[in-house]
């Protein structure tokens, strides 16, 4: 026998048809089907949709939980908290929580302050960090910024690297080092932001402010775990004292070791000093000193040019590094005089590198060659004003480019501007020199004579990841 029933939970009835039947001369129910709720049956009966929502909304979520989820095992918000203090009674979040969320926004989907709510709206956010959108207004984000001063800023990121290397376990025996510049749109009448200054801009902006950093990264993993913000108008090369200070402090805080280099570290193990990794842009007498005096260990590069006796070494002298991870990549190892002291230095090879180099060669070439073609058809006309002297300035000026007087040469015939001509010729001899000279050529210094070459070139390319860094925060 079918029948209804309903069964109660809570405020709300649930039906199901079962089916009873005499079990052993005892009435028992031997199957039972879900129907629904009451609104459910009664739409089933009417065919109308049942529990229809009115309307819906999607909702960013996993992306911004996982960065969320790292924020909170590294304890960002409460590392800023520490230093800055705990949040004001009036403010919507505190200071630590501002600068998480601006992390958060820097990972997921960068945006300006002032976009920031809108984008916060349309995720779901609010609900699992219990900051709502009218809190994210683009003035809270700047009173957080300004509460964080450089002493304060240099606080929290040092235990915010802690936590990092603790939590994760970074390997911190090779440190990748470099500094760059990043263009910002402050008024150029801005008096309150002294960091932002006129310099040579790397992202060719010239008419743009500029704030320098100094950045710091695990060769495991890109992972920055220490930064150094500067005036734009400061070239690297003068920053590369303090930021190794900061990073030997630090070094030796997250590991416990004393501030003497013949210390030991927690349970009793010795002192081993990391292998920073630079480029040629650090390169001065003194910052090589400073490197040595800091006792940390290094690999850097120097500027061929500046060793024509090694760059004259014979291709038949090198030797092949390690064909299956570097194929094609071959290299002199010796010692030369840098700076003064006797170094190991590695010059080597890459025929990816080469080709790269040789065709944007062409291409500067090739451009240096129109220009000269447009100069030399506007002085065939017989028209131009310009004098003897400001035409040779604009061949100087079109032919300026690096190597390009190495294989080219121009002549200009006549003194009255009306009959002045250009005509230009490429030496090939020369730009097979060239090629063979420099091309596809690095030259490596370390003062790690215990390591393979190999060990030597892997250690140098950890550079890359700074520079990949670099490109993503710009």
């Amino acid at each position: 026998m079918s029948s209804i029933v309903g069964k109660k939970r809570g405020n709300q009835t649930y039906y199901y048809l079962v089916e009873s039947a005499r079990v052993d001369g005892k009435p028992r129910i031997v199957d039972q089907q879900y129907l629904g709720s009451a609104e459910e049956l009664v739409a089933r009966l009417t065919d109308a949709p049942a529990g229809s929502p009115e309307r819906t909304q999607h909702k960013k979520f996993g992306d911004l939980a996982a960065v969320w989820g790292v924020l909170g095992r590294l304890g960002v918000v409460e590392a800023i908290d520490a230093v800055c203090g705990s949040r004001r009674a009036d403010a919507g979040a505190s200071v630590g929580t501002y600068l998480a969320l601006a992390t958060l926004n820097r990972v997921v989907a960068p945006c300006s302050k002032l976009g920031f709510s809108d984008w916060w709206a349309t995720t779901a956010g609010p609900r699992f960090t219990k900051v709502s959108v009218p809190a994210t207004d683009h003035r809270r984000f700047w009173d957080a910024m300004d509460a964080l001063d450089t002493t304060k800023l240099a606080a929290a990121e040092r235990a915010i690297s802690t936590a990092m290397v603790t939590e994760y376990g970074l390997d911190l025996s090779a440190l990748a080092l470099d500094m760059t510049n990043f263009a910002t749109f402050i008024d150029t009448a801005n008096d309150k932001a002294p960091i932002a200054q006129r310099g040579h801009a790397k992202q060719k902006r010239n008419d743009l402010r500029l704030v320098g950093l100094g950045l710091v990264v695990t060769r495991d993993g890109a992972v920055p775990i220490l930064s150094h913000a500067y005036a734009g108008n400061r070239p690297d090369v003068t920053q590369f004292s303090t930021v190794l200070d900061e990073l030997t402090s630090r070094y030796r805080a997250l590991l416990d070791y004393p501030d003497d280099e013949a210390g030991t570290g927690a349970g009793g193990a010795e002192w081993q000093a990391p292998t920073v990794v630079f480029d040629a842009g650090q390169n001065s007498a003194d910052n090589f000193t400073h490197l040595t005096d800091s006792g940390l260990h290094f690999v850097g590069s120097l500027p061929p040019s500046d060793f024509p006796e090694l760059l004259a070494v014979t291709a038949r002298r090198r030797r092949p590094v390690d064909p299956d991870r570097f194929p094609g990549l071959s290299a002199y190892d010796t010692r030369a005089l840098v700076f003064g002291t006797d170094r190991r230095v590695v010059l080597t090879h890459s025929p990816n590198l080469h080709a790269k180099q040789s065709r944007g060669f062409d291409q500067t070439l090739a451009k240096t060659l129109r220009a000269l073609t447009e100069l030399a058809d506007t002085l065939a006309r017989g028209k131009t004003r310009r004098d003897r002297p400001t035409v040779l300035a604009n061949i100087a000026a079109i032919t300026r480019p690096r190597w390009v007087n190495r294989v080219l040469s121009t002549d200009l015939t006549g003194h009255d501007p009306t009959d002045l001509r250009l005509t230009w010729q490429i030496n090939n001899t020369a730009r097979k020199a060239l090629e063979t000279e420099l091309f596809g050529k690095r030259l490596l210094v370390t003062d790690h004579d215990d390591w393979t070459v190999s060990d030597v070139v892997v250690g140098y390319r950890s550079q890359n990841d700074v520079e990949s860094g670099f490109r993503q925060l710009k």
